[in-house]
């Protein structure tokens, strides 16, 4: 299939002794991105999509769709791919197959999934099952039919476990094991049987002793979670280390021993490119060395590959259209959204048990966004429904209109707004009933890498020192940190996170931990305003930690912890 694919074009070879296995492709310049405003929910019901979702009629979507899809691979290699989401043998793992007209997508699916005979044994096992059953293998239909924008549709049927999607042959659109079935359809299936699905990370925090925490963390784009996925410690953290075991979606249940259980459905990473250098990940760019597809990237002279932020820019090569570039010359070399596709097993920090058939055991979960002022940098909920509303309440801020402006803040619960398959008030209150189904709950935090000063500079330096703050959590988890009581919940106080060789001021420490009271009620508002939005179906405990918190903020002003409570 390689081969074919370098024989028609769709492929490009890279060079095989830099870049061994390594192939280059180019999507259509139209067809660059995920489609949010053409992705839909068709439910029988418009109120079980929600207010966040598009929705559409199933019988609607089947016709509408129908009509661009007839006829549309006449002429071209249709292929089935069976497909395994989750580690083999898993109880939790379940089986897709996809239909498409997309050499791309036959070899991208071939990583990213565990595709092929493994997933025709497991329906051997299961049986085909009927669609709402949990027998039932999820149904992918994909064409690229003539790539044109105005025809171009990703629609999902719950009720049916079935994913229908025409007109794009780009990523997450047309990988329909990944966005479509891992995250809309299986959240939706979740909530049916009782499991979670989650678009967040997964590591390992390996202590000196041998001791291995483990962590989820849903971050919300340009937050940094595939550099935290793998994570490097720097030298003033030797002894410890981070093991990745996913960086994007994740699948837990509450195991026999009332703790909550992860295992990473997927069987590769698709990450974005631009900004990934050996000094932001240097274990993404170890990943990539081989057997990597990459996506709308920069051809350099020498047949491998570059992206803004990779290193300096070679003399010259072929930009993401495949037209002549030169640094300087006004365009980008590679689109911002161009793609790597690697399997999981090529990363030097992958956990020995990251394909373990029962996963993992999560002690703590994470909430992040990009907050310039109102978020510290990390804190404690006060208990698992509160921290349920931390999630819910997650936001990050674009870029500033003007310097010294808070810029414009999205909300995105549990980095799960595009990705959600049912109406978002229901999965708030999914959640509080699988905490309410916990003996022993993981702890929730909020951390913020991206707090700025008055000049907009980041007053945290991130990347590998972000394991200082994983360090205090994972002693949170254990009951050995200490902690203060606040408004918003537990922050650490001044001594509790490792500062050793920072070049940080006393000045500094305190503004990352602080509590602007005055921002923080304005956020508030920014809250109940979306938060409005799901009527009804929003969960009472959400509105009533939002209104506890309006009440502790309203009546005494907090200037960050200087010292133990």
């Amino acid at each position: 299939m390689t081969r074919q694919a370098l024989n028609t074009g769709e492929m490009i070879e890279l060079n095989p002794d830099l870049s061994p296995g390594c192939l280059l492709h180019r999507s259509d310049v139209n067809d660059v991105a995920r489609v949010e405003d053409l992705t839909f929910i068709c439910s029988g019901k418009r109120e079980d999509a929600g207010p966040t979702n598009n929705w559409m009629a199933p019988s609607e979507a089947y016709d509408r769709l129908g009509r661009i899809f007839d006829g549309s691979m006449k002429g071209r290699t249709m292929y089935v791919i069976p497909y395994l989401m989750g580690p083999e043998g898993s109880p939790f793992s379940r089986v897709g197959v996809e239909l498409t007209d997309s050499l791309y997508v036959a070899l991208s699916m071939r990583i990213m999934t565990r595709a092929g005979r493994v997933a025709m044994d497991r329906l051997a096992v299961d049986g085909s099952g009927a669609p709402g059953t949990a027998a039932g293998f999820v149904r992918g239909l994909h064409s690229k039919a003539d790539l044109d924008p105005r025809k171009r549709f990703i629609c999902h049927f719950p009720e049916d476990q079935a994913i229908w999607s025409v007109g794009s042959g780009y990523g997450g659109n047309a990988l329909l094991g990944k966005k479509c079935f891992a995250l809309r359809i299986a959240s939706h299936l979740g909530r049916l049987e009782g499991w979670m699905a989650e678009h967040m990370l997964l590591i390992g925090v390996e202590a000196p002793d041998g001791e291995v925490t483990y962590i989820a963390g849903a971050f919300p784009s340009a937050c940094g979670k595939t550099n935290l996925a793998m994570l490097e410690a720097p030298l003033s953290q030797r002894g410890y280390r981070v093991w990745t075991l996913g960086d994007d979606i994740v699948w837990m249940h509450v195991g026999e021993d009332g703790r909550l259980w992860a295992i990473n459905p997927e069987a590769g990473f698709f990450g974005v490119a631009p900004g990934t250098s050996y000094r932001t990940n240097p274990n993404a760019m170890r990943t990539v060395q081989r057997d990597t597809i990459f996506t709308n990237v920069l051809e350099a002279p020498n047949r491998t590959v570059w992206w803004e932020g990779m290193s300096d820019p070679p003399g010259h090569g072929a930009d993401w259209r495949g037209r002549p570039w030169t640094p300087g010359n006004g365009d980008k070399g590679a689109h911002p959204n161009s793609r790597f596709t690697v399997p999981a097993a090529n990363c030097p920090t992958l956990s020995p048990h990251w394909d373990a058939p029962m996963g993992v055991p999560v002690s703590a979960i994470l909430f992040g966004g990009r907050r310039a002022k109102v978020a510290p940098l990390v804190y404690e909920s006060f208990d698992w429904a509160h921290g349920v509303y931390v999630g819910a309440s997650m936001a990050s801020e674009t870029t500033a209109a003007a310097a010294g402006q808070v810029g414009v803040v999205r909300r995105d619960p549990m980095a799960m707004l595009p990705f959600c398959g049912y109406n978002m008030g229901d999965y708030f209150a999914h959640w509080l009933e699988m905490g309410r189904r916990l003996t022993r709950p993981p702890k929730v935090f909020h951390v913020n890498w991206f707090r700025t000063d008055d000049r907009g500079q980041f007053l945290w330096p991130g990347f590998g020192d972000n394991l200082r703050v994983l360090r205090w959590i994972v002693d949170r988890c254990h009951g050995r940190a200490g902690a203060v009581e606040t408004a918003i919940g537990f922050l650490p106080t001044l001594g509790d996170i490792d500062l050793d060789g920072l070049d940080l001021s006393e000045a500094t420490i305190g503004e990352l931990l602080r509590i602007d009271r005055g921002a923080w009620l304005e956020d508030l508002r920014d809250q109940t305003a979306f938060f409005t939005r799901f009527g009804e179906r929003l969960p009472r405990a959400i509105l009533e930690r939002l209104q506890g918190t309006v009440a502790r903020l309203s009546g005494q002003a907090y200037h960050g912890p200087a010292s133990p409570a």
